[in-house]
Formats: structure tokens, sequence, C-alpha cells
């Protein structure tokens, strides 16, 4: 998948992420996460992030990711969002979660 823009998901609500994809040529993935949770779960988050990512096949992005404690699942589903929105598709694979 080939970002083409930036892409937003989520809200800042409690057990939400607000998740930003910025297209990047080069550099691989750079992540900056903010959370609430961070001590615990910081390291899971960026997991998750960086798996979904990959299993959408970018390799290049800028993530911005500020977390209120949601759950591996909703996070997925955030990335997955703004990666669609980047990339300008309708055309949803929600079946590969």
């Amino acid at each position: 998948m080939k970002l083409m823009k930036t892409g937003t998901a989520g809200t800042m609500e409690s057990n939400d992420i607000m998740v930003t994809l910025e297209p990047k040529e080069t550099g691989g993935v750079q992540i900056a996460l903010s959370s609430s949770v961070m001590q615990q779960f910081g390291r899971q988050i960026e997991a998750v992030i960086r798996q979904t990512l990959t299993e959408l096949g970018i390799a290049h992005a800028s993530v911005d990711a500020v977390d209120k404690g949601a759950l591996d699942c909703t996070v997925r589903a955030r990335v997955r969002t703004a990666a669609y929105r980047a990339a300008d598709q309708q055309n949803y694979d929600w079946g590969a979660m």
C-alpha cells in the first residue's frame, strides 16, 4: 500500500488512540507515541503499530499516535483506517485483521 497523503483515525477519548500517518519516501517507519500507559504498554503499542503497517506493506511512514488506553484491537483498527485514508483507498480488506 502506498501512502499518498496524511491520514488520521481515532479520537482523544478514553480507551481510544488517535493515529496520524504521513507518507515518507525513505527512512522506514518513525513512530512518535504519547500514551497515558507508556510505562506499562508503550513497547506493545509500538509493536502493534509496526506489525499492522508491515501487514499492509507500508515500509516508510511517519506515525504520530496519542494513546488513551486503547486495546490492541483498537490500535490495529485505527492504524488500518488511517492507512486506508492516507492511501486514498476504499476497497477495505478487514478480513485480514
